[in-house]
């Protein structure tokens, strides 16, 4: 689960670290009296789960609380690639003397937790890795023994950051490990962590991704996803226990197990097309099941065609076959896409027997993934027109 930036700061001030004064305002009428409440020059932010908020225009000053209302009306509203924003984050601005980059995540190839620190802070980590991979110091952590004072000096020192900040990004380095170990998280990240004019270091920006098999540990946490927009077909998925993710294409995916679903991915993108979605109906997948998933998929309205990728291991290619023919009897007149049917495993050929006598002309079989991958994109164009 990501947290919105001003959720994180506050998860963040709550061990020590140091960032701006600020509060969340929902309306402009809101980011006019937290402006007055901080007085002088603010920065008025989008608050949406994504990157890009800058140069989307989704970040503001203000140098009056008349402004800052007026900023906030600008933003509220605003579709940053994708996300609607709905509240905004008014803060004191802070005058920056240097930007640099913290970060403390779960690395599972290592078995353990990475930190990461650069000193070209304020842009995207990744346009950083890619130019100059030096650029980035990383530094394996030990559960068990936890952040230290010589992974710390590492990071600092082996970044070359500005010495004034050594003292205060040591200290917020150390505060950040605490708050992943105590939220279970994922990720803790910072970009920009700044040194300001007068010598402080702060968080300028947070980011946090919480696992989401701890929450039950942390009800207050939890609550903060009462606050989140959900996605509609997010939602649907949630509902009926299926394990779903939307993405931006056209091609909607369904396969059973995370690996062939991921592997359906990239063989859809290297057919040329692109995924609407991840969506893994499990190592059993019932008829019921499979119907609940193209209900969902085809609730979207940019899905060209589904690509239905199945092997049959402990799924039986029958079942799947009759939820596929389940789904297209209970949806009827709403199923205006083509659907590429890929069945291989158990029970595979009476699978395809089934469908082969569906009275539908939207199934199509395939033999193979490629070969599935290239129909579901070509007929994706024919229905639309191509991307």
């Amino acid at each position: 689960m990501d947290l919105f930036e001003h959720q994180a700061k506050e998860l963040f001030a709550r061990h020590g670290v140091a960032v701006p004064r600020g509060r969340v305002a929902w309306t402009p009428e809101e980011a006019e009296s937290v402006a007055a409440e901080l007085g002088g020059t603010v920065v008025v932010k989008a608050q949406v789960q994504v990157g890009g908020r800058g140069k989307a225009g989704g970040i503001k000053l203000a140098g009056n609380p008349a402004e800052a209302r007026a900023n906030a009306e600008r933003i509220i509203g605003m579709d940053i690639k994708g996300h609607v924003v709905r509240r905004v984050l008014v803060e004191e601005a802070s005058q920056i003397a240097a930007e640099y980059y913290v970060s403390i995540l779960h690395d599972r190839a290592g078995k353990g937790f990475l930190a990461m620190a650069s000193a070209e802070g304020g842009v995207e980590i990744e346009e950083v890795a890619a130019r100059d991979p030096g650029a980035i110091v990383r530094v394996p952590v030990n559960p068990l023994a936890g952040l230290r004072p010589y992974h710390v000096n590492q990071l600092v020192y082996g970044a070359g950051f500005d010495p004034r900040a050594h003292r205060g990004a040591a200290e917020i380095l150390t505060r950040l490990y605490d708050v992943l170990i105590a939220a279970d998280c994922m990720l803790v990240e910072v970009n920009p962590l700044v040194l300001t004019a007068d010598g402080r270091v702060k968080a300028l920006d947070g980011k946090v991704t919480l696992d989401d098999s701890a929450l039950y540990r942390h009800p207050d946490l939890v609550e903060l996803r009462d606050t989140f927009a959900v996605d509609p077909q997010e939602q649907a998925a949630k509902e009926r226990g299926l394990n779903y993710i939307k993405l931006d294409g056209w091609v909607g995916i369904i396969g059973n197990g995370a690996g062939l679903v991921m592997s359906t991915l990239d063989v859809v993108a290297q057919a040329g097309g692109k995924a609407a979605n991840f969506l893994d109906v499990g190592g059993g997948a019932s008829a019921e099941t499979m119907a609940s998933g193209l209900e969902v998929i085809l609730s979207d309205g940019k899905v060209r065609s589904v690509l239905v990728n199945i092997f049959g291991g402990i799924t039986r290619g029958d079942l799947v076959a009759r939820g596929i023919l389940d789904a297209l009897d209970r949806l009827g007149d709403q199923v205006r896409v083509p659907l590429v049917v890929r069945l291989d495993g158990t029970n595979a050929e009476e699978g395809r027997e089934l469908l082969a006598k569906s009275p539908s002309d939207k199934v199509v079989t395939a033999a193979t993934m490629l070969e599935a991958a290239a129909k579901a994109v070509e007929l994706a164009g024919a229905t639309r027109g191509g991307e």
